[in-house]
């Protein structure tokens, strides 16, 4: 309890500071508080979400079972991998941070000058499951990189945590390479930003069409089904750490 505590007040002490700063400024590059709670929540309650289900793939978890050789015990269980992976770190501690995202998200939909309609909710629905895929792909990927280098590779983390934070603000406040890369080269930017720009009535950058929007549902699986396949390329290659 005292844990789930500890990582509420972490999530709600970095949201608090936004929301106190920024109305002094009016605004954050043309979006209001609401608007960007609505970008915040989006992002925040879909990782969280996201790792209370992956937790296991987590590079810092799978790598303790590498470096131990807890992970080869797994290979011998007649219970199919992926689900052992799953089920070796499911942290209750996580589950107090869903409700605050969620009242953070449920805030920007209520501040926003928009007519919410069902398939607007539908839209923000195919975010959620686009986000938690793409982030679990990278928690994927940043595990099996662990069959290799035994030890997690924080460079992972600039992706994955790095990401999210990244996603809570509109991406035009960022420069012009970093934007890009996060749309064209990690393609973040369909999973939230986009939608919530149509959702907004604003354009898409870059003249994207506005089909762009109802990507999230079709990258985030994507990005998911490639790290699956990296990650069953690892598994080929594992020889463990003779402990």
């Amino acid at each position: 309890m005292l844990d789930a505590l500890g990582t509420l007040l972490i999530t709600a002490a970095e949201f608090g500071a936004l929301a106190l700063v920024l109305p002094r400024f009016g605004g954050l590059g043309g979006w209001t508080l609401g608007e960007i709670c609505l970008l915040y929540g989006l992002a925040e309650l879909s990782f969280v979400l996201m790792d209370l289900l992956f937790g296991g793939f987590d590079a810092p978890n799978l790598s303790a079972h590498v470096r131990v050789g807890s992970f080869s015990t797994f290979l011998l269980r007649p219970v199919p991998l992926v689900v052992q992976v799953f089920g070796s770190d499911f942290a209750l501690r996580r589950v107090a941070r869903i409700g605050l995202a969620a009242a953070i998200f449920a805030y920007g939909v209520t501040h926003t000058a928009h007519a919410w309609t069902l398939g607007d909710a539908a839209l923000l629905a195919g975010c959620v499951l686009g986000l938690i895929c793409f982030f679990g792909g990278l928690f994927v990927v940043g595990g099996t990189l662990t069959f290799w280098t035994v030890d997690s590779v924080e460079a992972m983390n600039v992706l994955t945590y790095g990401g999210r934070t990244l996603i809570s603000y509109p991406m035009g406040i960022y420069g012009e390479w970093l934007r890009k890369t996060f749309t064209y080269l990690i393609p973040a930017a369909f999973l939230s930003y986009f939608p919530v720009l149509h959702l907004l009535g604003r354009p898409l950058p870059d003249g994207l069409p506005p089909a762009a929007a109802f990507l999230s549902p079709l990258v985030g699986p994507a990005v998911l089904a490639l790290a699956f396949a990296f990650w069953r390329v690892g598994l080929r290659r594992y020889q463990g750490t003779g402990t």
